[in-house]
């Protein structure tokens, strides 16, 4: 099947109403947040990427068939602020690396998450077996001039002077950085012009997880979600440089562990950093993440490139 087919498909699932999720295998019991579904409530930022495939095959593990074309795959980050969640008040940002084929769909690898809530985090990764790291995420409001035409703009516009400036809605500078480490990412959300938050969809996100080090079985869980929905600018991303050889191919035994989780964070980054292709924005969002089943080893076969 074409990628770019594989990629309508994948869009598909992320917009078809009430789409239902079939988890398969053992339960994993779950500690901390009570009893799931596990509610999230707030707003955020879902932006899709063009990552190189050899920089997100750094993060899923390689029996696993990554959807890819001409070296690219599909990835990006997500950027949530809960209101109300087990965790209370907290905010989150997830890094996905790209998408695995699961068949008859596919499921996302998130490469990074990073929380500003210990309880979060723990969350995170015992019961869904996600990288989950504590952040500091600092907020800066700040008005941006906005661009408005004239009465002759189409003109003007050409010989440059048909543009005046005035100042827009307030726009929010996100920098995250994370607790343990130097990195650092700033992301700074496009402002709104307009009150109009989309029509009220459902979607269901599921994705793979595990083979870490706090929970070393192989997961998959979904997030099913409710909420208002338009497509935005693509947020500025900016940070640190990242390793010259940030997007090689590397193997455990040439570096310690900490050169590791300095590669992997420069990784990470360069994730957020790559070409964004869409933005969503998610207003009165109410998330419901599920319990992830364990999955069995013999169910990676499909998965396994050919």
């Amino acid at each position: 099947m074409p990628f770019w087919h594989l990629l309508a498909v994948q869009e598909i699932s992320f917009f078809k109403a009430n789409m239902k999720f079939m988890g398969y295998g053992e339960t994993k019991s779950s500690t901390g947040y009570g009893r799931p579904p596990w509610i999230f409530k707030g707003s955020a930022l879902y932006q899709l990427h063009l990552v190189k495939a050899e920089t997100a095959r750094a993060f899923i593990p390689r029996e696993f068939r990554l959807v890819e074309a001409f070296g690219y795959t599909l990835g990006g980050f997500f950027l949530a602020n809960y209101d109300d969640s087990p965790a209370g008040v907290f905010d989150e940002l997830v890094v996905i690396a790209g998408i695995v084929w699961n068949p008859p769909s596919s499921c996302a690898w998130a490469a990074r998450v990073l929380v500003n809530s210990e309880e979060a985090c723990h969350h995170g990764r015992k019961n869904v077996g996600l990288p989950s790291q504590v952040a500091r995420f600092s907020k800066r409001i700040t008005p941006v001039p906005r661009q408005t035409k004239g009465k002759f703009g189409g003109f003007l516009n050409r010989i440059g002077v048909g543009t005046t400036n005035r100042l827009s809605k307030d726009c929010m500078d996100v920098q995250v950085t994370e607790v343990v480490g130097t990195a650092s990412s700033d992301i700074l959300p496009k402002p709104k012009f307009n009150k109009w938050m989309g029509p009220l969809i459902t979607m269901s996100l599921p994705s793979f997880s595990g083979q870490t080090e706090y929970n070393p079985n192989l997961l998959k869980y979904s997030c099913r979600i409710a909420c208002r929905v338009r497509a935005v600018r693509p947020a500025k991303v900016s940070g640190p440089s990242p390793s010259k050889d940030r997007n090689s191919d590397f193997k455990t035994t040439d570096f310690t562990a900490e050169e590791l989780v300095d590669k992997g964070r420069n990784l990470s980054i360069s994730i957020m950093l790559s070409k964004p292709i869409l933005a969503l924005e998610f207003n009165c969002l109410e998330m419901q993440v599920e319990d992830p089943t364990i999955l069995p080893n013999n169910s990676t076969c499909s998965l396994r490139p050919a």
